[in-house]
Order: structure tokens, then sequence, then C-alpha cells
């Protein structure tokens, strides 16, 4: 079985890639990021092939003045880099692309040699995810970053045209059921998490912390930081991990005395915040499936995350951490509550989250799901010749 793999930047790719190349199955992978920014990925070399006109166009628009949307640029920068693998596309059994990076290579490979095609989404539907986008942005009355129809329709065709589309998440999942797409045309398998890399050390102090990575609106940051506002516990203290997205301004400057925002912190070092936190919160609208959630209880720190996060595939509600419906900032501030009045349970329930993790969410855990689910469709496609 060859696997030909082709992603618009990195994502889980290169996970897969590793796993796959760990059992003699990756043909290549093909990406939009320079081979100094992959070294640290386990995957040869000479498996790899950079394409890098995407991530050169889309820094360029932040350069200059813009002439259209972000979404828009992201939609060019996508269909550039799909009509770069089109054209180096080579034989092979199963060919897996990225969604919005995939429509172009996946015709061009069928028109040159039978495969079979396995789209990797790792979000909600499309439809659904701009559909939630832009209830939320009516709901405040701002804009924030959404597909543009043209990456819409362009990810509706692929969805259409794999033989398989491949997601994170039950959550996931349904979207697309509800959508009208086949059970049997959908792949479930949950992603898995580095738990050598993120694993927990001691925490420094006694202090009330609670740790949130990733500030934009469909992260629900504003429901979060409305939620601490009206708390208002003494001695807590907030962290916000990443970079900020221009529709969270007004709620950095509304909220500003209730948080220290560290930045963009390296992936290698974020186990160290991890681990100073009491609580992780992933208060997201829409989050096909949260990385970060893996990541927090892989350091031993228990979560409150939305039930619109994956976290159903993952999280024990009320063992590791609480799951609670979008937007409920009511619930949100009990159960912060909960987790500072009893800070004991919370210690238990990030050990629990640990072993979680350890017993069912590591990469390779990860990579024998989804080599297994690879196997089977390759299998199919020899008994079809074979009749």
């Amino acid at each position: 079985m060859r696997v030909t793999i082709s992603v618009g930047g990195k994502f889980h790719a290169f996970r897969l890639a590793k796993e796959l190349e760990d059992n003699g199955h990756l043909e290549r992978i093909f990406t939009s990021y320079p081979w100094f920014s992959l070294k640290d990925s386990g995957v040869s070399r000479k498996k790899v092939t950079c394409l890098i006109a995407k991530e050169m166009v889309e820094k360029a628009s932040y350069k200059i003045p813009r002439i259209t949307s972000g979404s828009k640029i992201s939609y060019l920068a996508s269909s550039i880099f799909d009509w770069q693998v089109s054209r180096r596309i080579q034989p092979c059994d199963i060919f897996v692309g990225w969604s919005s990076f995939a429509l172009y290579t996946l015709r061009q490979a069928r028109s040159l040699f039978p495969l079979k095609v396995i789209l990797e989404r790792g979000s909600c539907h499309i439809e659904t995810q701009r559909d939630i986008l832009n209830a939320e942005c009516q709901r405040l009355g701002l804009m924030t970053s959404r597909p543009c129809q043209q990456m819409v329709e362009k990810e509706l065709l692929e969805y259409q045209e794999a033989d398989y589309v491949s997601v994170p998440s039950v959550l996931a999942k349904d979207t697309f059921l509800s959508r009208g797409l086949s059970a049997e045309k959908i792949i479930q398998v949950p992603l898995g998490v580095d738990t050598q890399s993120f694993r927990p050390i001691p925490k420094q102090d006694s202090r009330f912390r609670v740790i949130f990575v990733g500030p934009s609106i469909v992260k629900g940051l504003h429901y979060f930081l409305q939620a601490i506002d009206e708390l208002n516990i003494k001695g807590l203290e907030v962290w916000l991990v990443g970079g900020i997205a221009k529709d969270v301004i007004p709620f950095f400057k509304k909220y500003s005395a209730h948080f220290k925002h560290l930045g963009v912190i390296p992936n290698k070092d974020l186990y160290r915040y991890y681990s100073q936190a009491s609580l992780f919160v992933n208060f997201a609208l829409e989050d096909g499936f949260a990385m970060a959630l893996l990541e927090a209880m892989a350091c031993g720190v228990p979560v409150i995350c939305t039930e619109n996060t994956g976290a159903k595939d993952i999280v024990r509600d009320g063992i590791d951490g609480f799951i609670l419906p979008i937007r409920n900032t009511e619930a949100l501030k009990e159960k912060i509550s909960y987790f500072y009045q009893y800070p004991q349970k919370a210690r238990e329930m990030g050990r629990q989250a640990r072993l979680r993790v350890e017993s069912s969410f590591t990469w390779k855990d990860y990579g024998e799901r989804i080599i297994q689910a690879y196997r089977s469709i390759a299998g199919i496609e020899e008994e079809a010749k074979i009749l």
C-alpha cells in the first residue's frame, strides 16, 4: 500500500506521514512549508516535497495594501498549491489530500492512474463552520474570519468527488451526516498527542491559574473573559496563549485587567505552561478536534470545554473535566468556581486526564487506527479488481 499526502501547511499531516513511513506505506508528502520548518517532524527528507508559493503569497498579502479579503487570499494561495501538486503527483494506491487543497490534484490523479482518494477534514463540515461563524458575527455586530464562497464551493466539490472523507471526531462526522454525506463515505479516527513532549512537571506555586490557548472569537474567548469578569475571584490568574486575532481586540481592551497575554509560545515549551495551570478552558463555538485539549490533559490538567470541540471523543465528563453547551457563561462560571473551591478534586481530575490520554490518545494509537482504515480501503479496492 503506497500513500501520498498533500497538505497546505503542516497540521497533523506529518504525524500521519511519520506513522505511515514507520509502517512502510509513505510514498510522498507534499507541503507548502519549507524544509527548515519540518526538520523535527521525523519524516525522511527524501519523502518530502516542499512547494512554498502558497506561504509566499499569504505573507506578501500582509505587507501590501489589501485589494481583497484575507479569506479570498487564502483561497487563491490554496488553489496555487493544489495546482502545483497536481502537476507532480505520481502513481500511488491512496491519495490523502487536506480539504481546500485537493480538488485539482485528485482530478488529475484520477485521470492518470487508479487510486482511492481520501479527503482529510480536521473540522466540521465547512457549511456548518461558516453558519456558526455567521451567526456569531450577527450576535456581536462585528466581522471575523470566515471561509469565502469560493472556498466553500471548492470544498463541497472535494467532499463530493473524494471516495472518503476522514474526520477526527463524532461531532465532525455528525455535521457531514446532517449535510447529506453517506455514513459509508466517512472515516472517523481521533487524533493523538505526544505524551513525551506534553508531560506534567511540578507546579511551582499554589495559585489558582486558568490557561486558555488560541484567543479568538471562534474559540469563544469573549464568553470566557465575560465569565472571568463576572466571577471576580480573588487571586485568580488567567493566562492567554497565542497570537491576537483582530476580532478579539475589543474584548482584550474591555477585559485587560483580568488576564496576562503570553503571546505565541513554541510548541516544545508549551508543557511548561500547561503544567503551571490549575485548569484549562476551551470554550470554542466550533473546533472539530481541539488538539489543545489533549495537550493540557497530557500535562495532567483538568479541562472545561464545549460540546463543539470534539470533546465527547476524549473527555469523560465529570472524570477528566466538564463538557458544557456553547455560549453558556453561567455553566462556565459554575465549573470554574467548582475547581477553585475543590483544588484536590481538580488535581485528581488532572491525574485521570493524563491516564486517559496515555491509554488511548497517543500518536501511536492514532497511527494504528488510521492505517487499519487505509488498509481496509486498499483491501476493498483489491477485491474489486479480482471480481
